[in-house]
């Protein structure tokens, strides 16, 4: 076995999670089959899975891209009319700066160096939100348990939302369709002035224990903290009107919120998403764990260059569940791998054509789960 094949073994194995904890079903073929096809795209293309040039120049244009926005709102007086759009442009440029560096360097597929994912991974500190905390909830508990209520913390949003057919449902679910879009605003900041905290001060996410940080991880936590409220609202707060300043916060804030939320429920909270339960006989899950990534995720708009470019390839997010080592720049090349071997093993590959079609594939999920009882 060559040290490439090595490395995609690795990339398709199943995340590591508690001892005792939910299992799902032996063996595996149609995810050795992949994993086979896969190994043979990089071995025969020479390309790499990591430490793509095309990725480092793509982190220097959405870093300039922060630098230009954030510049411009506090270092260069402007009347409103030029405000408005720049706060929006910082919101949209600290969304692509998680989707596409934070996110590939959390999965450590940004490079084959660990310091050089982790220093990716920090941009997410900087922005406000704990990479520690991050990885936890997202690397080892949403990808292992993708779409099963109690265990899958990311389509747990309250009680002001229902996403899943075995949550609870509320009477005033039935309009969730309508307003659960403009809460999706107040995510990043939930998820930075309180959500951090509480799960680090609690040593839990949902139902999963979390081991609370210690020495650089509790730094690396207290210390993000500090230098994004710094450079979000200490300076500003210098030079602006303290109204000003909230305003671009908030502004900046809800976009970044909107764009967070929206791209993960168009890939997991859509019609065509299955939400399994593991069986009551046995508690593990009827599907393998490869095959349940497929059945319980959706992709978008794949022909959309500038889509997934923006979006680092998470329209592309079966791919990513089932290769998240690797960089995401590769997925519209492995997508045709992946929906060819998911027809020869009888599984359902969905794909949205557009993104519109995910937006009202969305819309009609929360309407539906707003009205139907609770399974």
């Amino acid at each position: 076995m060559t040290a490439e094949q090595a490395e995609g073994r690795q990339d398709l194995r199943v995340p590591s999670a508690a001892p005792g904890q939910l299992k799902f079903a032996a063996g595996d073929a149609f995810r050795q089959a992949l994993r086979q096809r896969v190994d043979r795209y990089f071995e025969h293309s020479g390309r790499r899975r990591r430490d793509c040039p095309r990725m480092y120049l793509k982190t220097l244009l959405l870093l300039a891209w922060f630098a230009v926005s954030y510049g411009l709102l506090v270092f260069v007086p402007g009347p409103w009319w030029a405000v408005l759009p720049l706060a929006l442009s910082l919101g949209l440029a600290m969304a692509a700066i998680g989707f596409n560096v934070q996110h590939d360097g959390s999965h450590s597929a940004y490079s084959d160096r660990p310091w050089v994912n982790r220093l990716m991974a920090l941009t997410l500190d900087f922005m406000g939100a704990s990479s520690y905390v991050w990885s936890r909830k997202h690397n080892v508990i949403h990808h292992s348990y993708t779409n099963i209520v109690d265990h899958d913390d990311d389509i747990n949003i309250g009680f002001l939302g229902r996403l899943a057919p075995h949550q609870p449902r509320f009477r005033f679910h039935r309009w969730q369709h309508y307003y659960l879009w403009g809460l999706y605003g107040f995510l990043y900041l939930k998820w930075t002035l309180y959500d951090d905290f509480r799960d680090v001060l609690l040593g839990r996410i949902g139902g999963h224990r979390l081991a609370r940080p210690r020495g650089w991880d509790l730094a690396t936590f207290l210390g993000g903290k500090a230098v994004f409220f710094t450079w979000a609202l200490v300076v500003p707060l210098l030079l602006h009107p303290t109204w000003q300043v909230l305003s671009v916060f908030l502004l900046a804030s809800f976009v970044l919120g909107v764009m967070l939320s929206v791209v993960f429920q168009l890939a997991h909270c859509v019609e065509e998403a299955s939400f399994p339960l593991p069986a009551e006989a046995t508690g593990r899950m009827e599907s393998a764990w490869a095959a349940h990534q497929v059945e319980t995720t959706v992709d978008f708009g794949r022909d959309n260059r500038l889509l997934s470019w923006y979006v680092g390839g998470l329209n592309f997010q079966i791919e990513h569940h089932l290769f998240p080592h690797v960089c995401h720049i590769h997925y519209p090349a492995l997508s045709q791998l992946v929906e060819e071997t998911c027809r020869e093993y009888g599984l359902r590959y969905t794909a949205h054509r557009s993104l519109l079609a995910g937006l009202v594939s969305h819309f009609r999920q929360l309407r539906r789960m707003g009205l139907a009882p609770t399974v």
